[in-house]
């Protein structure tokens, strides 16, 4: 191939001198460009799941589990790259953190309003983490359309209802963003569902696929947790976040607390 300005080569198709030019190298830290290449990767993966979730919300609201399923499959491995990327962050030492935290300023993971739209989209919905955005008009916006939808927990309900299951009608039409509080009546359906999968394994499917996610937003969760332990102790976060405590705090909240609860509940399956 020649150089043909009339053609897109793979740079222009990516963008790649823009891509690559995003790198603030803060103080010319050689350490810096590891945090910084991580940091900006996980968002364009937490980009990308967003899109995938919603393609899997549409497909629950027509009914078409099977294709959810091979949406959610897509949805598990961005999961493990942002649950991998933890062990490469975790090679910065102390040390070497040190030596470009002052470059951070008041900048912290805390204000990722990408993470924050994964929350609301699973289930998590907060109206206080709003607040961190107030000063951006435009990410307040897209957050706040994002709170006010149905959450993947919220349609898989509405498709249990459809399908003729007993789930309480006051979680059906709700004020979606408020959030969600456990209730005997779904895990009631659940226990219908589980012990009885071999007959209803759509619903069952269903289920454990929401369990996968849950899963592995909360190995993501610890390997964080950990990460930030290895590198700066119990030291408050960048930008007044309590660090360690608040990572913590956050392994404590389920978005599908009914999922995990029925396991309790579950007696001997019916497998004829």
């Amino acid at each position: 191939m020649t150089d043909d300005q009339a053609s897109r080569t793979y740079g222009d198709f990516l963008q790649l001198k823009t891509l690559l030019n995003l790198q603030d190298p803060m103080g010319g830290k050689h350490d810096a460009h590891l945090f910084v290449i991580i940091h900006q990767v996980k968002e364009l993966w937490m980009k990308l799941i967003f899109v995938e979730l919603e393609q899997a919300i549409a497909q629950i609201r027509d009914d078409r589990l099977a294709e959810f399923q091979k949406t959610m499959a897509r949805v598990k491995r961005i999961q493990e790259q942002l649950i991998d990327a933890w062990s490469t962050m975790a090679t910065l030492t102390p040390w070497d953190y040190l030596t470009f935290r002052p470059y951070l300023g008041t900048s912290s993971g805390f204000q990722s309003w990408g993470y924050r739209k994964l929350e609301f989209l699973l289930g998590q919905k907060n109206r206080a983490y709003l607040k961190p955005h107030a000063h951006d008009p435009e990410v307040t916006a897209e957050l706040e359309d994002v709170l006010a939808r149905p959450s993947l927990y919220d349609e898989a309900l509405i498709c249990l209802a459809r399908r003729g299951y007993p789930v309480p009608p006051d979680l059906l039409d709700r004020d979606w963003r408020e959030p969600y509080t456990a209730h005997p009546g779904v895990e009631a359906v659940w226990k219908t569902v589980y012990e009885d999968a071999p007959n209803r394994f759509e619903e069952y499917a269903l289920g454990e696929t929401l369990v996968d996610t849950e899963y592995y937003f909360q190995l993501w969760r610890f390997k964080h947790l950990k990460t930030v332990e290895r590198v700066i102790g119990f030291k408050r976060g960048t930008g007044g976040s309590p660090g360690v405590p608040y990572l913590k705090s956050a392994l404590d909240k389920y978005f599908y607390p009914e999922l995990w609860t029925v396991r309790t509940a579950l007696e001997t399956g019916d497998e004829t």
